[in-house]
């Protein structure tokens, strides 16, 4: 049984991590059976202080990119090996675009706009007594503004956030045309990426000019909603 380390649901999302989230829906797409472990203090045991990281047969492996690596050796795991040299090729690099551009939009949609951070201090720091809850918040929320600054993404404006948001979305829209999925007539491990970042703007009970952007690609709308259909109906 594979155990899958998690932070824990938030905004009507199994996780409120696209890492997370990506790793899930492959897993589920991939019909592995596993078990979710979801609490903010996995961060304590996590080998590389960040989540997901799952545990296998004795085996605990960490980061997204590294957990995909593995699954796709599994026997009888086709989310890779049924593409094409230059389709894996296309899934690693659209992949890595989301993982280290589009992420950061994410992130300040949710942590640094004034427009949804209220949602987001009660969503994930509500549950703390004050004054702890409004320490931690305080906290983290600079510490995040810190990261995304010194990784550049904080150093435009929202607009121009929103400008790299839309293009990542247009370039996805473009790439999905009226396919049910990226690559092939079933779900990929680029499926997945995908469903991971776009589920945390489309599906997510977060209702932000971000939010409100992603609602306008209709195509990208109708693949989460398959998705989360097909394998979240009993979540």
């Amino acid at each position: 049984m594979i155990t899958l380390y998690g932070f824990g649901e938030a905004f009507g999302m199994v996780d409120a991590s696209p890492f997370v989230l990506k790793i899930d829906a492959y897993l589920r797409m991939a019909g592995l059976e596993f078990e979710r472990k979801s609490v903010i203090c996995n961060l304590r045991t996590a080998p590389k202080g960040k989540l997901p990281y799952i545990v296998d047969d004795g085996k605990t492996i960490a980061d997204s990119a590294f957990i995909i690596d593995y699954l796709n050796d599994k026997p009888g795991v086709t989310m890779s090996s049924a593409l094409s040299p230059e389709q894996r090729a296309h899934a690693y690099l659209i992949a890595k675009s989301l993982d280290e551009n589009f992420y950061w939009c994410l992130l300040y949609s949710r942590w640094i706009s004034d427009q949804t951070w209220p949602l987001t201090k009660q969503a994930l720091f509500g549950a703390l007594p004050f004054p702890i809850s409004h320490i931690a918040a305080t906290v983290v929320r600079r510490n995040i503004r810190s990261a995304i600054y010194k990784q550049g993404m904080g150093r435009h404006s929202e607009s121009e956030i929103q400008q790299i948001f839309i293009n990542t979305l247009d370039s996805l829209s473009v790439l999905l045309g009226s396919k049910s999925y990226f690559m092939n007539d079933k779900p990929s491990v680029l499926d997945a990426c995908v469903f991971g970042f776009l589920g945390q703007v489309i599906l997510a009970d977060v209702v932000n000019d971000f939010s409100a952007i992603a609602m306008r690609y209709e195509n990208l709308v109708a693949f989460c909603n398959q998705i989360q259909k097909r394998y979240y109906a009993q979540a």
